[in-house]
């Protein structure tokens, strides 16, 4: 009878050795089959692997570049310079402050970028091309304030724009599109290099710059002898006798924005041309050294360019020689 119920308890206990040994089985085979919406690859010495879902790389919180910190500052600062333009005919003092805060929020901006650890391309981007455009629109002014001029002020907004625009492209060609435009070699410019790398040296440069301008602007509200024409009454006396006056439909439409009000409220808020004579001779030098860094950027990012070239067209062949012997 004992002998019957070992046999009988061996039996069962091998029964379920066998069980577990099949769901072991079952469950290393489930496991080591890809998902049906996963694909199968192969590398080149043969051997499968899988293919990575859609999900690698996004289980962290989806972050928006748009309302980082410093991308902030940077609307504050364009909201405050288009307020400036609308102030600029007219208001030379609240012109002034508008845009000089604006000018002082790019030094926020780049330490709010630093600090919070949101430095972006975007930002980047966005921070040159406000520049850019304050400064075009303030000498935009001058050149209407100071006619005789108007081809000085071209000049810098032509070579402002083509300097960062030359220099910004190379940066992005040659050294790829991790690597900041702020980031140039000493043994390529040194002078660059110091501009670029010291933020007190470039807070000064720019700082200086935009402060010329402004005393610029001041003087057209102040001083007597670089007074705009724009500012000037209407002499009639000048109008000869049986003159053509202009009736046409457009000039009753598009008026002179300038009306006798506007040009009396113009000269009621002239200023005193000492302190503007002031700062345009001190800041002068220093916006003399930044138009020749642009000169210098330009001259670098053309001669880095050019050797890009050189090298890419090595890389195809060419010149290419013609039967004759001769380079096509």
């Amino acid at each position: 009878m004992s002998g019957a119920r070992t046999r009988r308890q061996t039996a069962l206990a091998a029964a379920a050795a066998a069980d577990e040994t099949s769901t072991v089985n079952t469950n290393i085979s489930t496991a080591s089959e890809p998902a049906a919406d996963q694909k199968i690859l192969t590398n080149g010495n043969g051997d499968a692997h899988r293919a990575p879902t859609e999900d690698t790389g996004r289980s962290g919180p989806q972050e928006n570049i748009f309302l980082f910190v410093p991308n902030l500052i940077g609307y504050l600062r364009i909201v405050l310079a288009i307020t400036s333009l609308y102030y600029m005919p007219l208001h030379p003092r609240t012109c002034s402050i508008l845009y000089s805060v604006s000018c002082l929020l790019d030094a926020l901006d780049g330490y709010a970028a630093r600090y919070y650890e949101q430095s972006t391309r975007f930002g980047a981007v966005l921070d040159m091309v406000t520049d850019r455009c304050t400064t075009s629109c303030l000498l935009v002014f001058l050149s209407s304030a100071f006619p005789r001029w108007a081809i000085i002020f071209q000049g810098l907004i032509s070579l402002d724009f083509a300097s960062h625009y030359i220099h910004m492209y190379t940066t992005l060609v040659m050294g790829g599109a991790e690597q900041s435009h702020k980031e140039v070699d000493k043994n390529r410019s040194w002078i660059l290099n110091l501009y670029y790398t010291n933020r007190t040296f470039l807070f000064i440069c720019c700082a200086a710059n935009e402060l010329f301008f402004i005393a610029l602007y001041l003087l057209s509200f102040s001083s007597p002898t670089l007074s705009p024409a724009l500012l000037q009454g209407p002499i009639v006396d000048n109008i000869q006798a049986g003159a053509q006056v202009n009736r046409t439909l457009l000039r009753q439409i598009f008026t002179s924005p300038y009306s006798a009000a506007a040009l009396e409220l113009a000269r009621a808020n002239k200023m005193d041309s000492f302190w503007p004579w002031v700062l345009a001779g001190i800041s002068f030098p220093i916006m003399f050294f930044k138009q020749f860094v642009n000169v210098v950027q330009i001259v670098k990012a053309s001669k880095w360019l050019a050797e890009g070239d050189i090298a890419l067209r090595r890389a195809k062949g060419l010149p290419k020689k013609k039967k004759g012997g001769k380079a096509a």
